[in-house]
């Protein structure tokens, strides 16, 4: 079944906002778990998605420990004197950061299933200026193109008896700022090769252009957009009513532990 690139933008936006807006962890959770899901409807490769958050798994831990340190609220695990280092509160928060992540990271996928020209052209036909749409095309054709030279580089380094892994990390800090100059200087070089391309075969000669592939949404796309926005406002709903439910009787305690205070002295 052949889906409109414009649907899975829209299915990312939903996914991606509510990874951001929600701020329980049972909730992003279920949204992961969903955004999994379709991301298995759409044929994703979930393996390799795997693989390549384990490979920023250490930096996002190192976040979420930052993020929880920096939070004193709840119960303290990890203290050192009067000075608190991990409480209940700041690990929540550091889980809540890694699960947001890998729902962004999951749902940017599901735009990968798609190919370059027609994000370009579903996002002309979203009134998109073209210099735009085209940009983030080239981005993400870059990207991959990116990565290859960084592990051919790492590759080049380790074939000369270099095991970065073993080495301290002043010198690991000098080897790798060695290793992203050349890297940097490539992608300068071929980005003004791209943009002498572009200007020879007249990008932007006409004000307006025209496209041979012409999108066309069927009813799927249609139900799709429509059950994305509903279930996006209905989990955003239930969201909203459980923390108003939650301020309230928080409230309703904290009046009640007041009252309670007063009576003692009164009596």
């Amino acid at each position: 079944m052949n889906i409109d690139p414009r649907t899975k933008l829209i299915i990312v936006l939903c996914l991606s906002t509510l990874a951001i807006f929600i701020k329980d962890i049972l909730f992003l959770s279920g949204i992961l778990l969903i955004t999994i899901m379709i991301s298995l409807f759409f044929k994703v490769n979930i393996l390799q998605v795997l693989r390549e958050i384990k490979r920023l798994l250490y930096v996002l831990l190192a976040i979420a420990v930052i993020q929880s340190v920096f939070s004193t609220d709840g119960q303290v695990l990890i203290g050192l004197g009067k000075l608190t280092i991990l409480t209940t509160v700041g690990v929540q928060k550091g889980l809540e950061f890694i699960i947001r992540i890998m729902i962004i990271i999951s749902s940017a996928t599901i735009i990968t299933t798609s190919n370059s020209r027609e994000i370009i052209q579903g996002l002309v036909q979203w009134r998109l200026p073209y210099e735009v749409a085209f940009m983030v095309s080239i981005g993400i054709r870059f990207l991959p193109i990116l990565r290859e030279e960084i592990k051919d580089s790492i590759v080049a380094i380790q074939l000369r008896g270099i095991e970065i892994k073993k080495t301290p990390l002043k010198k690991k800090l000098y080897i790798y700022s060695y290793l992203f100059t050349p890297i940097l200087v490539s992608t300068i070089i071929k980005a003004q090769k791209l943009s002498m391309s572009v200007e020879m075969r007249g990008f932007r000669a006409y004000e307006r252009r025209t496209s041979y592939m012409v999108l066309r949404m069927s009813y799927v796309d249609y139900l799709i957009i429509f059950f994305s926005f509903l279930c996006a406002t209905t989990l955003a709903h239930l969201y909203i009513d459980q923390s108003v439910l939650t301020l309230s009787s928080l409230k309703r305690m904290s009046y009640f532990v007041y009252n309670s205070i007063r009576l003692r002295k009164f009596l």
